[in-house]
């Protein structure tokens, strides 16, 4: 969720594209057997619930970002956001009778429930609030909604205390912090077999995506910002409709083709690459014509009640 008007932050894209490849490989035998993702359980070597944590700090951080746009533009502007989460919550109920493990519609409650009113709260009251449910959805594994909510406004303080703005200006930050997140990741995993093994499970995934956000980050200060930029940024630009239209490609493989993605670890993930290859594609060709995704743009008329041009003018 980008605030219209506001430059993109090229790290949000490019952590939005990590994330979204990660879910799909988690995910791709989930969606093509029908059940649902909440598990956190990894399948094969992978974790299918380390991708859900960053969706849901950058969904807090676009929400907040969209705040700052809407109370420039308009009147009211809670009311452009609770269009904006009501607009996700029909579009999460239609995905939802494609595969029933979506998020988008969790999404959407949590953050009619939680996030909108959080933002009548000043800023150290919503990171209080972050501060007391992260830890409390690990100690009581209740997870899911908790955790999303806890994230939801962790992302959103962080854009009340400008974090956010001096994202890309700093190497040294994102380096110490990634270094204390690996070390309480690996203290974590190594009390795991003590009081509170679920909570110490828990918690050390939770660090281990710190520790891959920062890595990210500080990848993104080094020459190799070009080759991310180019392989994520296009994904994480139209994460919405890559996140939908990955599972209509999934069920169109398993229905249509045949492939068998639910009995083979290495089918899965060979289609779940080719189907993120080709959105890959799809993405560069669509956004070189086009400001935004198609579902994006949808969202946006939605949100704004006004439709905004989608193709991109040229001379």
């Amino acid at each position: 969720m980008t605030a219209p008007g506001r430059s993109r932050i090229d790290a949000l894209d490019v952590l939005r594209g990590f994330a979204l490849c990660e879910i799909l490989l988690a995910n791709i035998q989930l969606i093509a057997g029908g059940t649902s993702a909440v598990a956190v359980q990894p399948m094969g070597d992978w974790d299918p619930w380390l991708g859900l944590p960053i969706f849901s700090l950058l969904f807090g951080i676009g929400f907040a970002l969209l705040l700052g746009s809407a109370t420039s533009r308009a009147p009211r502007p809670r009311l452009v956001l609770l269009r904006r989460l009501v607009a996700l919550l029909a579009i999460g109920l239609v995905h939802a009778l494609l595969w029933r493990g979506e998020i988008l519609s969790s999404y959407a409650v949590v953050g009619l429930l939680v996030l909108l009113p959080s933002t009548w709260l000043p800023r150290w009251a919503m990171a209080g609030l972050a501060a007391v449910l992260i830890p409390a959805a690990l100690a009581f594994g209740m997870g899911g909604p908790l955790l999303i909510a806890g994230l939801f406004l962790l992302g959103a303080a962080l854009v009340r205390y400008g974090v956010i703005d001096r994202i890309e200006r700093s190497t040294r930050v994102p380096l110490l912090l990634g270094l204390l997140f690996a070390a309480a990741a690996a203290s974590a995993r190594w009390v795991q077999s003590g009081a509170q093994p679920s909570f110490a499970a828990g918690l050390a995934d939770l660090l281990l995506v710190g520790v891959y956000v920062c890595a990210l980050l500080v990848l993104l200060r080094t020459p190799l910002r070009p080759a991310l930029r180019a392989v994520f940024a296009p994904l994480g630009k139209m994460a919405l409709t890559n996140y939908l239209t990955a599972t209509l490609l999934v069920l169109a493989a398993v229905h249509l083709l045949g492939v068998p993605i639910g009995r083979s670890l290495t089918v899965a993930y060979l289609t779940a690459g080719a189907i993120l290859a080709a959105q890959w594609l799809f993405a560069i060709l669509w956004l070189r014509r086009y400001r935004q995704g198609p579902v994006e743009w949808l969202w946006r008329w939605a949100t704004w009640l006004h439709r905004s041009p989608l193709r991109i003018l040229t001379n």
